[in-house]
């Protein structure tokens, strides 16, 4: 096995088949220091953490995927294309486009709208609106539910833009889309793991109410959705 360039793994067997994916690498080091035992970081070219380790004595990797639709295009790409992974589940902060979220609900993306060339550009992909993997999602869904932690599942909107000249679209996009919330990656996961034919899907906690105009800190964003991080560690280990 050849490293890629942006992953240095040149062995065999040091990332497992289901990844997880939080776009800050230290919140993927926070993941494996807390919830991983026997870890190995695999990753650190242009710091972005992995890690691999065992959750309940089955292995699970953690990797940052970077803000934004090309870094996330790249890492799940790779990951995907070169390293034998069969699962990424994102897992991420977004900002909520309705009142009936409030901070630190779990959000599970049954789909993703976006604007974004993305999936254009990469493979010619006409949609707007893809889908998470139907499969994975059912297993996040029991998951969830074997913690008891409530899940609100719908379109998410996965953005290029975080500032933007011309103010907020959130009441258009609940609107005109039915999207819950604002992320800015998982589309084009989504786009890989459907080219690729493998499988993907998004979480997501709310950090912010673009709605309320309430936030959480970053340092709590880095350390405080662990329902989220247990689902997606649970969902991990079943599969």
């Amino acid at each position: 096995m050849k490293a890629t360039p942006h992953i240095q793994v040149n062995q065999e067997g040091l990332i497992a088949k289901t990844v997880l994916m939080p776009g800050d690498p230290l919140r993927a080091k926070y993941i494996a220091e807390t919830f991983l035992t026997d870890v190995i970081c695999f990753n650190e070219v242009r710091g972005m953490y992995g890690f691999t380790g065992l959750y309940n004595g089955k292995r699970v990797s953690v990797m940052g995927s970077g803000m934004g639709m090309p870094s996330i295009g790249i890492y799940s790409y790779e990951l995907f294309s070169n390293y034998g992974v069969e699962n990424i589940i994102r897992i991420g902060s977004c900002g909520a486009y309705t009142a009936d979220l409030k901070l630190y609900d779990v959000i599970l993306a049954s789909d993703a709208y976006s604007e974004s060339s993305f999936a254009l550009a990469q493979a010619g992909e006409q949609r707007s609106v893809l889908p998470a993997n139907k499969e994975l999602n059912e297993e996040i869904k029991k998951a969830a539910s074997e913690l008891n932690i409530p899940l609100n599942v719908g379109v998410i909107h996965s953005s290029d833009v975080f500032y933007r000249q011309h103010g907020s679209v959130h009441e258009e996009m609940f609107k005109e889309h039915g999207c819950l919330a604002v992320e800015m990656e998982s589309f084009a996961l989504f786009h890989n793991a459907n080219v690729l034919n493998k499988r993907a899907a998004c979480l997501l906690t709310v950090s912010d109410s673009l709605v309320t105009h309430e936030e959480t800190t970053s340092a709590e964003r880095q350390t405080a959705f662990e329902q989220m991080m247990k689902i997606a560690l649970t969902t991990a280990i079943n599969l």
